[in-house]
């Protein structure tokens, strides 16, 4: 599966699309416990969902368009961000990959989950978020018909 239309989105596409799948897949009670607050000087953090109707559980949430893989160093940074604001609950997302190191690092925080691109892909198609199904008609011949 390819992401090759979302590396053309522009950032605030990409936050909202990444914040409609969350809620899609279950996170947060309302399109109104989703909050977007990705933009210059935003601290690491894209969005942030209530899971409960007071705001006392959240999630926070990372969104990159990337080229190349993701590194152990923006994991950490994203980790950070979320010890700044006693997260508990994180979520990395990219169009691209993760480093082996970026991996081993979220594997060794409970805080963290990564998503990359080929994920991504899946979880937008099983959840038909950003994607549209159609049925194909594939025609068959009737035996049935031809039978006299």
């Amino acid at each position: 599966m390819s992401l090759v239309g979302i590396n053309h989105f522009d950032k605030l596409a990409l936050d909202k699309l990444v914040l409609d799948l969350l809620h899609a897949m279950g996170y947060g009670i309302s399109r109104a416990d989703l909050q977007h607050v990705g933009r210059s000087g935003d601290g690491g953090i894209d969005g942030i969902i209530s899971l409960d109707r007071l705001g006392l559980e959240k999630v926070f949430v990372q969104a990159k368009r990337w080229q190349g893989s993701i590194s152990r160093e923006a994991v950490q940074a994203f980790y950070g961000a979320l010890a700044g604001r006693k997260a508990n609950k994180g979520v990395f997302i990219t169009t691209s990959t993760f480093t082996k190191y970026a991996i081993e690092f979220a594997n060794s925080v409970e805080k963290v989950v990564l998503i990359d691109g080929e994920k991504l892909a899946q979880l937008l198609i099983e959840y038909g978020v950003g994607v549209t199904h159609r049925v194909a008609k594939v025609p068959k011949v009737d035996n049935d018909y031809f039978e006299e």
